[in-house]
C-alpha cells in the first residue's frame, strides 16, 4: 500500500515538474502564464475572423442606419408640402384658377402657406425634357399650387379636396401620401434585412469561436489534462480560457469596428468633397450626407461589446462541456 502511495506521488511530481517546465520559466519572466497562450495561430486566426465579421457587421448596421435616416428625411420633406394640380381647359382663367386654389387652402387649419409656381418656374421644371425657350402659353402644361403643411397637425385633405374639385372641377390635391407609404415601407424592410445580416454575423461568430475554442483546447490537451488530474475546478479553467478569448475577441472587433468606421469617414469626407457636383448630389440625394451620426458610432459600439462577450461566454460554455466530457459518463464539471 504504502509503495503503490509512493509510485503515485512519483507520477504526481513527474506532472508537476512537466508542466513547470513547459511553463515555468515563462513564469518567472513575465509573471502567472495563461492556460492559453498569447499569440497562438489560433488566437491570430480568430482575431482575424471576428474583424472581418465585425467589419462587415458595423458596416451593415451604419448602412440601415443611413438608409433610414434617408428615408425619414424624405419622408419629412413629402410631409411638410402637398401639391394642387391645374389642367388647362377650355375657357378657363388660368390665373383666377390658382388664385382661388391657393385662397381655399389657406382658409384650412393645418396649412401654414401657400406658392403659386409662376410660369418661369414651370418652364424650368420642363427644361430637362423639352429644352430652352418654352412658350407655356402655348402647351397644355399643367400650373402648380404648393401647399406649406404644418406636420404636427395636418389639415383635413380629404374636404380641401372636395372643395377644391367642386370649385375648380380641372383642379386635383396631391397629398404624397402613396409616397410616403412606400417610404416607409422601403425603411421597414431595409432596417428588416439589416437585422437578419446582422443576426446571421452573430450566429457565424458563435459557431466560429466553438470551434477555435476547442481548437484551442486540443492543442493545450496536455496541460488542461495534467490541471484536472491534480484538481483543478473546472471554473478555474474555464476563467482563463473566457478572458483569453475575451481579449481576443475584443482585439479583433475593435479592429472591425475602426475599419468600418474609417469607411464612412472616407465617404463622408467625399461627399463633402463633391457638393455642387452631378455625382455627389446624386449620392447626397439617396444617402444625405454619409454620416451615421450619433447612434450609428453607438451601435458600433454596442456590436463590438456584445461580439466580445459572446465570445466569452461560447467559450465559457464550450471548456465547461469539454472538462465534463474529460470526467467520463455521468462526470460533472465542477
Amino acid at each position: 500500500m504504502q509503495r503503490s502511495w509512493s509510485d503515485f506521488r512519483l507520477r504526481l511530481e513527474d506532472l508537476k515538474d512537466m508542466l513547470f517546465v513547459r511553463i515555468g520559466k515563462r513564469r518567472k519572466r513575465q509573471g502567472p502564464t495563461p492556460i492559453v497562450p498569447d499569440g497562438s495561430v489560433t488566437g491570430t486566426a480568430l482575431v482575424i475572423v471576428i474583424a472581418i465579421m465585425t467589419f462587415l457587421a458595423c458596416l451593415t448596421l451604419g448602412g440601415v442606419t443611413l438608409v433610414k435616416a434617408s428615408a425619414s428625411a424624405w419622408q419629412s420633406q413629402i410631409a411638410r408640402e402637398a401639391t394642387i394640380q391645374i389642367r388647362p381647359v377650355d375657357g378657363q382663367d388660368m390665373e383666377k384658377a390658382l388664385e382661388q386654389a391657393s385662397a381655399i387652402a389657406r382658409g384650412f387649419a393645418g396649412v401654414k402657406g401657400t406658392e403659386i409656381v409662376d410660369k418661369a418656374a414651370t418652364a424650368r421644371l420642363l427644361e430637362p425634357w423639352l429644352g430652352s425657350g418654352l412658350d407655356i402659353d402655348e402647351l397644355p402644361v399643367p400650373r402648380l399650387v404648393v401647399v406649406t403643411i404644418d406636420e404636427t397637425s395636418p389639415p383635413d385633405f380629404e374636404t380641401m379636396r372636395s372643395e377644391i374639385s367642386r370649385a375648380i372641377p380641372a383642379a386635383s390635391l396631391d397629398d404624397h401620401r402613396t409616397w410616403v407609404d412606400r417610404l416607409v415601407a422601403m425603411a421597414n424592410t431595409t432596417v428588416l434585412v439589416g437585422t437578419a445580416v446582422l443576426s446571421l454575423v452573430i450566429v457565424a461568430t458563435v459557431l466560429t469561436v466553438i470551434f477555435a475554442t476547442r481548437g484551442a483546447m486540443s492543442g493545450n490537451s496536455h496541460i488542461i489534462e495534467v490541471l484536472h488530474f491534480i484538481g483543478a475546478e473546472s471554473k478555474f479553467v474555464a476563467r482563463e480560457f473566457e478572458w483569453h478569448f475575451f481579449r481576443t475577441a475584443f482585439k479583433g472587433a475593435l479592429i472591425g469596428g475602426a475599419a468600418a468606421m474609417l469607411v464612412f469617414l472616407v465617404f463622408s469626407w467625399w461627399a463633402a468633397s463633391n457638393i455642387a457636383t452631378p455625382e455627389g448630389d446624386q449620392a447626397a440625394a439617396l444617402f444625405g450626407n454619409f454620416s451615421i451620426g450619433r447612434d450609428g458610432y453607438i451601435g458600433a459600439a454596442i456590436i463590438i461589446f456584445l461580439v466580445s462577450v459572446l465570445t466569452m461566454l461560447t467559450s465559457r460554455l464550450t471548456v465547461i462541456r469539454q472538462l465534463s466530457l474529460m470526467d467520463g459518463p455521468g462526470g460533472r464539471a465542477e
